[in-house]
């Protein structure tokens, strides 16, 4: 699934190049991300003093392509790829649990722009993958596709000929659901119920931008 992805973003990038106006963008960024299942899980089923806040950080990357298709909006398609980490002493044992979110979203803009700057205020929608692993005594791998949908502004400043800085801000709701292997899914015994790894997140990103 992963693979056909970045293809159909490579294909989507090489189609919409030989156009104008195309942007092209990329960068890395902080996430601030609260996914009440998979906290309380943490929390409450594995032992520990190192417990999880509402919100906490993931590291995300990002590739994104927009099409001009008037003057003043844009359509494009963007691949986030964001990482979480957690690890902690589990009855004498490392207890570590780690995912890979995927976050494919196909985008629309409203464009302010002027000479050497662009705004862009916008949303989108995609799908949402997650590889997840548990490591207690032995590791179990996990996987959940789901859905997701996130809000934007992004502002890009010249920094010579048609290379620019950018710069944005996103809010996102992603509901990927219940990871499983197989009939097995991660169970929170408090709740006597499956976790899930919804979440409402608020990033920050910055990066570089090439318009054609």
């Amino acid at each position: 699934m992963t693979k056909k992805i970045i293809l159909a973003f490579l294909i989507f990038i090489s189609i919409t190049s030989i156009q104008a106006q195309v942007d092209v963008a990329g960068g890395m960024g902080i996430s601030f991300v609260a996914s009440p299942s998979l906290n309380d899980y943490l929390n409450y089923n594995i032992s520990s003093s190192k417990d999880l806040g509402t919100f906490n950080s993931t590291v995300e990357f990002y590739g994104e392509v927009d099409y001009s298709i008037s003057e003043k909006y844009q359509i494009g398609f963007e691949y986030v790829y964001a990482l979480f980490g957690y690890s902690t002493l589990l009855t004498g044992l490392n207890y570590k649990l780690d995912y890979e979110h995927h976050k494919p979203s196909v985008l629309g803009y409203y464009v302010i722009s002027g000479k050497g700057y662009k705004f862009k205020f916008g949303g989108g929608v995609g799908a949402r993958i997650i590889n997840l692993s548990e490591q207690k005594t032995i590791v179990d791998d996990y996987s959940t596709t789901g859905f997701g949908i996130l809000g934007r502004i992004q502002g890009h400043t010249t920094l010579g000929g048609n290379f620019y800085a950018n710069v944005g801000s996103t809010i996102r709701y992603d509901a990927p659901g219940e990871p499983a292997n197989g009939e097995l899914k991660l169970n929170d015994t408090i709740t006597n119920e499956s976790v899930n790894i919804n979440s409402f997140s608020v990033s920050v990103n910055i990066g570089f931008s090439y318009f054609f």
